[in-house]
């Protein structure tokens, strides 16, 4: 559910987000166009109003132009006058496309037109008459009371074009405020929701790092519970370990002790029964004496098994002599049956007796894993005190293996560590391919020795 809700959180988020992106792109280019058309206008507003003025102004300059070479007679004053009549043509020209979609204006400029062409007519005229030499009727033209109404009339058309010009850029002037305030408006809301967004977004991270916090401690609380239970777990397997080495030890002890005192005892009964039989058929039987040697034979053997076995399950060697004799018989023996040549370098270490049996049981399976698998040549078995810490050691020079690669079984090796783990000390393998395997174990140092 908590995700679910996260989920749309996040997506309203991201769509409040990408909405007020959008609506800024779409503010600020609709704001930016309209206002460009505004200003678009305005201006041209202002060049229109600017040509009503240039053409009222040559207007004037060619009347004044005129008047100055009718009193002066001189041709310079005419220059003015052409000049104003180019410039009427070009302020006609330019006003004509700025009016050509307004039927109102078009028609106020061609009445404009077509007083000033009369005006200009009229000036026309006037100077004609003046260069024919018929001056009064030249300055009866210019006094005339129709040139002052032209004039008015054509100062009070430019007026009305000017007066709506003015209100077309008071219009202008209107749209572009109400589009400027609108995109302040607009951007003060789009911010807001921006505001709210980038809000709602750090609210999310922030709930989100207390989610992944308490995850966290969760983790962290089960990684500790569980390390406590594999604590336990192994505290308890290397108890089971201990109490099974100890069950099976002294489950030997009891199975050689029988065998000792039962197995023996009704062995060497036997046998003495059978030398009492040979004494009573000596030369008497022949074929008797040699089934009765041959029985003394097989008793023999068997008490010799019964005491191989009775060895293997607990060695009186080690009770009696001490752990390096032991060890010293054992590797003797095993190179005798393997032919292994055999280096033992051991000296006098203090240790308990389930330390010693350990260590006797340890150097036993190593050196019968020698001869199963290793095809070595040479062993090595070290045994010396150091700082306090018995180190042992069984080395070999045969093919090895790969520790890292996943073996077939392992139980030999997995028995040898808990038992070494049992008795507080630690196993340590090194092998690789051709080079040999050494095991090593580390013990710490009994303050007592074992009875002997």
């Amino acid at each position: 559910m908590n995700v679910i809700k996260g989920l749309r959180h996040s997506r309203i988020v991201l769509t409040l987000a990408v909405a007020a992106a959008v609506g800024m792109v779409v503010l600020s280019e609709g704001a930016y166009w309209q206002s460009a058309r505004a200003l678009n206008d305005l201006a041209a507003i202002g060049d229109a109003r600017s040509d009503i003025l240039r053409l009222q102004q040559s207007v004037l300059a060619a009347e004044a132009g005129q008047r100055g070479y009718l009193l002066t007679a001189r041709r310079e004053y005419l220059a003015p006058y052409d000049q104003a009549l180019r410039d009427i043509d070009e302020s006609f020209s330019r006003l004509d496309r700025y009016y050509a979609s307004s039927a109102t204006s078009v028609e106020r400029l061609d009445n404009l037109r077509a007083l000033t062409d009369t005006k200009l007519t009229e000036l026309a005229v006037a100077i004609r008459l003046y260069d024919e030499g018929k001056s009064a009727a030249s300055t009866d033209i210019v006094l005339s009371a129709l040139n002052k109404q032209q004039m008015e009339a054509i100062r009070a058309l430019g007026t009305e074009l000017l007066d709506s010009q003015a209100l077309q850029a008071d219009a202008g002037r209107e749209t572009l405020d109400r589009t400027l305030k609108g995109r302040r408006i607009g951007m003060a809301l789009l911010t807001a929701i921006s505001l709210l967004a980038l809000y709602l977004f750090l609210r999310r991270t922030d709930e989100l790092k207390q989610q992944q916090k308490r995850l966290k401690d969760l983790v962290q609380a089960e990684r500790d519970r569980l390390e406590i239970e594999v604590a336990q777990r192994t505290e308890q397997l290397t108890k089971l370990a201990r109490h099974l080495q100890t069950a099976r030890e002294d489950e030997r002890n009891r199975l050689a002790r029988n065998l000792h005192d039962e197995l023996g005892s009704l062995l060497t009964s036997a046998k003495l029964d059978a030398a009492r039989i040979k004494s009573r058929l000596a030369g008497t039987s022949p074929e008797a004496l040699e089934r009765l040697a041959h029985l003394v034979q097989t008793l023999n053997q068997s008490i010799a098994l019964g005491r191989s076995i009775i060895e293997d399950l607990r060695p009186s060697t080690l009770g009696n002599l001490g752990l390096v004799p032991t060890l010293e018989i054992l590797t003797r023996e095993f190179a005798d049956q393997t032919g292994i040549a055999v280096d033992c370098a051991l000296s006098p270490v203090k240790l308990s007796a389930n330390a010693e049996l350990m260590v006797y049981r340890l150097v036993q399976e190593a050196i019968t894993n020698i001869s199963k698998y290793a095809r070595a040549r040479r062993v090595w078995v070290n045994m010396l005190a150091r700082n306090g810490q018995v180190e042992v050691s069984v080395c070999d020079d045969g093919v090895g293996f790969d520790t890292s690669a996943p073996a077939k079984s392992t139980f030999g090796l997995l028995g040898m560590r808990f038992r070494v783990e049992a008795e507080g000390g630690k196993l340590t393998l090194v092998s690789s391919p051709g080079r040999g395997t050494q095991i090593v174990v580390t013990l710490p140092e009994s303050r007592t020795t074992s009875p002997a």
